[in-house]
């Protein structure tokens, strides 16, 4: 049944790493498998046109990423003329909220595949043998899951989309995890921890197939959980990954690199320094540490000194926010990275992820200790310092404050004074700004509850419509302030802007295959800003 057509769809939305599920697709179908024409798209590709699909599958990966995972599954249906039974739909949103998907009476027919591709083929895919469906009879073969991704697919794309990381061997060498964290898909993903298969093999599979790797990437949710954790770390020093390892296979010597991109767990680390000990023996960069909520600080800053004394001393981590937190927390977490920074001469990169119900298909979730208008804040200030919070104590400052009650100003300043903070602090803007801090300070209590409120309740672009409506004068004064500029002002402010800032401002390097996969920093765009523009912002904060 060889040489059907097959074709692979990943939305169009920005990700990291590369689709391991479709490269897995892939090998069950392509040359090293059935023998099928296999075609890879990213979005709503044209190439698609015109071609008779035999199956279609789509991947999909965060939840808030729904729109664009619909554009996909839309033009799906289209290029295989209304045929649903063709089409396949997995991955992380698809498994997460599948009442979501199934609902859409438009896609009735469509398999909505929940979890791992950990079953024979056929039933992994439930296919109908009755039906005769295209390998419906595969029912003992090796799960699709246990392939070797096929890397080939990514050429056909190379002129479309480049992923950060894709020099690299994707791995797990444990799935699940032994948490059960409330704000975590894992559990209904992949469920309890066990040990996967090896990864020696697959790597020696995909060296064979697609050629030697810079890197090695460990998709696992919590490795040093797992109880194989030693035998683990052994076996990455023996594919070769050690303290300061180089590759020199035909190119030019170029440092690798080991990534638990997932992240390990502080409260395991802090138990025993032995953890860091056996880390520090491979190239590890960077070292990942969650650090989700306040009460993980004395197991978080253990686990850091831990790492300073084996000498790892380049790390990142995770802060997630918008969850059971406040401001006042994610700004003591922040502040205790810049501390560690200063005493221990450490490169701690935090990156604050917004949080998210793993069944919202949009980014809408305002936590019970944050306000809609403080979570925008917020991430016009990430988007400024590229997602990055820098342990440098200077940057920190200038771009959370010094205090917490600096920082909880800024989450409360107009939008436009934030994105363009330079501009009203330094340069010809700074009269206005002082004259807006004039006026918030002749506030009384319930004035700054009802400026909030306001704020809060009404989109920006209609507050001049509420002006009339504010109890006290000083109330209607205040609000002018918050006025969104017109497109053509804030074009020629932020010109304007660029043009008085000196040469020696410091810029944020983190290398984008250390970045976080998604911090949601463009989900919306800055107020009036040019979306093509916005990816490519000079930091402002500095």
């Amino acid at each position: 049944m060889a040489n059907k057509n097959i074709l692979l769809i990943e939305p169009s939305y920005k990700n990291k790493y590369p689709p391991l599920g479709l490269m897995k697709l892939a090998a069950y179908h392509g040359p090293y498998g059935k023998q099928d024409h296999v075609t890879f798209i990213k979005g709503e590709d044209k190439r698609a046109l015109g071609t008779a699909w035999d199956r279609i599958y789509i991947t999909t990966l965060f939840s808030f990423e729904f729109a664009r995972i619909k554009q996909s599954i839309d033009f799906a249906l289209h290029v295989a003329h209304r045929n649903a039974d063709k089409i396949f739909v997995g991955g992380i949103a698809a498994s997460l909220m599948p009442e979501l998907f199934e609902a859409n009476p438009e896609w009735r027919g469509i398999r909505f595949i929940k979890g791992l591709l950990s079953d024979a083929p056929a039933i992994s895919l439930r296919l109908d043998e009755f039906s005769e469906e295209l390998y419906s009879d595969d029912q003992w073969s090796t799960p699709i899951e246990d392939l070797i991704p096929d890397y080939s697919i990514l050429d056909q794309i190379k002129d479309q989309y480049t992923y950060p990381v894709h020099d690299a061997y994707f791995a797990y060498a444990s799935r699940g995890c032994i948490r059960k964290c409330s704000f975590c898909g894992v559990p209904k993903l992949e469920g309890a921890q066990r040990d996967a298969n090896s990864i020696t093999a697959l790597v020696h599979g995909i060296q064979a197939r697609h050629g030697v790797k810079k890197d090695l990437i460990l998709m696992d949710n919590n490795v040093v959980a797992s109880p194989r954790f030693h035998e683990i770390i052994a076996e990455i020093r023996g594919l070769g990954f050690t303290k300061d390892a180089k590759l020199t296979t035909g190119r030019i010597p170029v440092q690798r690199r080991v990534d638990f991109n997932q992240g390990v767990d502080a409260r395991i680390l802090c138990k025993d320094p032995v953890f860091l000990r056996e880390l520090s023996t491979i190239c590890l960069k960077p070292l990942r540490i969650a650090f989700d909520h306040l009460g993980l600080k004395t197991p978080y800053e253990r686990a850091v000194r831990y790492a300073h004394d084996v000498g790892l001393f380049s790390m990142s981590n995770y802060m997630l926010y918008n969850f059971h937190d406040s401001p006042a927390d994610l700004f003591e977490r922040m502040r205790l990275n810049v501390a560690l920074n200063e005493e221990l001469g450490l490169r701690i990169w935090s990156f604050p992820m917004r949080y998210q119900p793993t069944n919202l298909p949009d980014r809408s979730h305002v936590g019970e200790k944050w306000t809609r208008y403080q979570l925008r804040n917020m991430q016009l200030i990430l988007q400024a310092t590229h997602g990055v919070v820098s342990g440098d104590p200077s940057f920190f400052k200038r771009a959370f404050g010094d205090t917490i009650q600096d920082f909880e100003k800024l989450l409360w300043l107009p939008h436009h004074y934030v994105f363009n903070r330079d501009w009203y602090e330094k340069f010809d803007g700074r009269a206005e700004f002082e004259d807006y801090r004039s006026a918030m300070r002749r506030l009384s209590s319930c004035e700054h509850d009802e400026l909030h409120q306001l704020l809060n309740d009404v989109d920006p672009s209609e507050l001049r419509g509420q002006l009339g409506h504010a109890r006290t004068a000083r109330v209607r004064d205040i609000l002018t302030y918050y006025l969104p500029l017109s497109k053509q002002a804030e074009a020629e402010l932020w010109k304007r802007q660029q043009a008085l800032k000196t040469m020696e401002d410091p810029s944020v390097i983190v290398p984008d295959d250390e970045r976080v996969e998604d911090a949601g920093l463009h989900a919306e765009e800055p107020p009036q800003a040019n979306p093509k523009k916005a990816a490519k912002l000079e930091v402002v904060l500095v």
